[in-house]
């Protein structure tokens, strides 16, 4: 799936007989530690399906090349629950036992947890989620999703198209996901000119949300947001707010299995839902910009394999690993430092959905998360479109200190997290 692996390559080892590749005589291994069990495992187990798609394409087509020889990958996985003590465990089990040469992790509130030991040992580590980002994680990256900052282009790309929609009631679970999110978007409201009426933080194990969408209905908002709630809770949150008869504008960071909910609830009351992740069949990945290969042929062998379990991540992991192999093959190595020095040389690069640079000093502290455009995903008559992409670099031009006000309020910001885990410590 690099784009370095294509016609041309072919071409150039034909004009260079010299040069010749050596058939594919070694495997690297690659980790992969994230929820495959439990609440959270829509955003792991989906993207664990994907990363073995993405590498069977490799293998088939010879393995990854470096150098005069190729190599073929496997896929190491280990679930953490989205516990940090299992997530420890099964960091030293891929490191320690299985020698993996890089790690792909959801991140989160599971990540503080390994962030030591993958330093000592020097490891390259993705996350989809850069508020794991600070000065003290030299080694972790994130360069796909750029969680929860995308969340600014669906609530810009409203203000535009809805400049009716003027008041909000918003929800979240109170946890490294949810928190994050919630001041982008009371940051995205606040530059759209959109009044936050009611906010509501509830514990990650709750499971009656009766009493929740009511109160958020009370307040009588045009627009209900999910923030960054799991997918468990979003289908209970929409169900919730379809049997307490809500009319307005919902709005949510993900839509995962929304077929499931246009059953339960109905394709009226979820037409025009806004969220930030499409299906890969739609046409407009098939532009120019797009970075990922042959996105409708992953799609379409995705749900071939996996029957009704596309996620907002079932491509995630997989545009990393593009990355990351594109990086392989200019470095000539599998060793993580130098890899990651090649994957962020003249600090741009291949984002999925375009060319993106390496940025997030000021919000994070270091600039090792890959940001650019982002689509915006809207359901039109039952069946989810991505509707604009959007640049995140600009918005945050315009915005940024709102961003970086909100983050701070509620305790986000790299270096007050990094003060609660020392204290934590202690």
């Amino acid at each position: 799936m690099s784009r370095f692996s294509g016609p041309a390559s072919g071409f150039a080892a034909a004009a260079m007989p010299s040069l010749r590749v050596s058939a594919t005589t070694e495997t690297v291994k690659l980790g992969f530690l994230a929820p495959l069990s439990g609440e959270v495992s829509a955003w792991g187990e989906p993207g664990r399906d994907g990363c073995l798609i993405w590498a069977d394409w490799v293998n088939e087509r010879g393995g990854i090349r470096i150098g005069d020889r190729r190599a073929r990958v496997e896929i190491v996985s280990e679930d953490s629950r989205y516990s940090p003590d299992l997530a420890l465990a099964g960091a030293k089990k891929l490191v320690l036992e299985d020698e993996v040469k890089f790690i792909m992790m959801l991140g989160g509130d599971t990540y503080p947890a390994v962030q030591t030991f993958f330093n000592r040992h020097k490891m390259l580590v993705s996350t989809l989620l850069p508020s794991d980002l600070s000065p003290d994680t030299p080694y972790l990256i994130a360069p796909c999703e750029v969680h929860p900052i995308y969340n600014v282009t669906g609530v810009e790309w409203l203000r535009e198209q809805r400049p009716d929609l003027k008041t909000v009631a918003i929800c979240a679970q109170d946890d490294a996901l949810g928190l994050p999110s919630v001041a982008t978007y009371r940051a995205a409201f606040k530059a759209a000119g959109m009044a936050l009426r009611r906010q509501r933080l509830f514990p990650a194990d709750t499971t009656d949300f009766a009493a929740i969408v009511a109160d958020l209905l009370s307040v009588d908002p045009d627009i209900l947001c999910w923030d960054t709630c799991y997918e468990p809770f979003v289908h209970a949150l929409t169900e919730e707010a379809y049997r307490q008869g809500f009319k307005g504008q919902l709005l949510s960071c993900t839509c995962d299995n929304y077929r499931q909910l246009i059953e339960k609830t109905s394709a009226e009351f979820m037409e025009g839902f806004v969220f930030q992740f499409p299906d890969f069949d739609d046409p407009a990945l098939n532009d120019a910009c797009v970075n990922f290969t042959r996105p409708n042929e992953f799609y379409e062998e995705f749900n071939r394999r996996y029957p009704g379990n596309w996620s907002a991540v079932s491509w995630e992991y997989a545009s990393i690993l593009d990355l990351w192999k594109a990086a392989v093959e200019t470095a000539c190595t599998f060793e993580p430092v130098s890899v990651m020095a090649a994957m962020r040389a003249g600090g741009t690069g291949k984002h999925a959905f375009g060319d993106a640079r390496w940025w997030g000093r000021q919000l994070f502290g270091i600039d090792h998360a890959l940001v650019g455009n982002w689509p915006v995903v809207v359901i039109h008559s039952g069946k989810a479109r991505i509707a604009e992409y959007r640049s995140i670099p600009q918005w945050w031009d315009r915005h940024g200190d709102l961003l970086i006000d909100e983050m701070r309020s509620l305790g986000q910001m790299w270096n007050q997290r990094e003060e609660f885990l020392k204290r934590a410590d202690a």
